[in-house]
């Protein structure tokens, strides 16, 4: 997507459209199966049922946080983006941490909410709240372990939301979090890191990524009329124009997971 331009005034502005614009996603999706039929479908057998993630999030993907992340039990786990709250409950289960989940959404702060007993899980060790990643609201330090899958890009100012992730990292914290690039680019991750106050521990590549995304807007495009019907025009428009835009440049991507670390001491 476009970067949002530099002037808080219009970061603002370029927030509340996001807002609106996710709101209305959510609303539309939470009334239809038909979104989580074809991201079913396109991951096939990587396809983790329970979490329900709208994106890329597949087994391998699952793995690989837990393994980046190192988390102990009781510790807290922020869940940077966490949409419907699928990703970081399922972690926060199966790493027996505390949940914070932060989304722009409040449609989809209130469905992840809602998902917290399905997980085993219950208040106050999980919770759920809208905000900006830009401000969290959290106090410094607060998280031992921050995951952001496929939702840095949708913020409004990038740059200010990594360093308040960084900033609510404790001393030795992880984040961990998706990025994609073409493959002929040098990335400047490293870079971005050291800005926020991070160092790049871990580049986990994640070469199927791609794929899936074009089996997901081949089946987007198959599927036309019946998602117009479920979702309404607005919705389906959408997601026929997204898988316009991003299918062509699929072949030249490449996608990783990186881990970055606050310095310990």
């Amino acid at each position: 997507m476009t970067p949002a331009p530099g002037t808080a005034p219009d970061r603002a502005a370029h927030e509340a459209l996001l807002i609106s614009r996710f709101n209305a996603l959510h609303a539309a999706r939470s009334r239809s199966t038909i979104a989580a039929r074809l991201y079913a479908q396109a991951l096939g057998e990587e396809h983790p049922a329970q979490v329900g993630a709208f994106g890329s999030c597949d087994w391998t993907l699952l793995g690989l946080l837990v393994a980046r992340l190192r988390l102990r039990p009781r510790q807290v786990l922020v869940d940077a983006g966490c949409g419907t709250g699928g990703i970081g409950l399922w972690l926060a289960r199966a790493l027996d941490t505390d949940l914070v989940g932060l989304d722009l959404s409040s449609v989809a702060v209130r469905e992840a909410a809602a998902r917290i007993p399905h997980f085993g899980l219950a208040s106050p060790r999980a919770a759920f709240r809208a905000t900006s990643l830009e401000a969290t609201g959290l106090p410094t330090g607060h998280a031992h372990g921050v995951v952001c899958v496929d939702t840095l890009g949708f913020a409004a100012d990038p740059p200010a939301a990594l360093r308040e992730l960084a900033r609510i990292l404790a001393p030795g914290g992880r984040l961990v979090l998706t990025r994609a690039t073409r493959s002929t680019t040098e990335p400047a991750w490293a870079y971005e890191a050291a800005a926020a106050g991070l160092t790049l521990e871990h580049v986990d590549e994640r070469p199927g990524e791609p794929a899936m995304w074009d089996r997901l807007y081949g089946l987007w495009s198959d599927h036309e009329a019946e998602l117009g019907r479920e979702l309404g025009r607005i919705q389906a428009a959408g997601m026929l124009a997204e898988a316009h835009r991003r299918r062509p440049g699929l072949p030249g991507r490449r996608a990783v997971l990186l881990t970055l670390r606050r310095p310990p001491a």
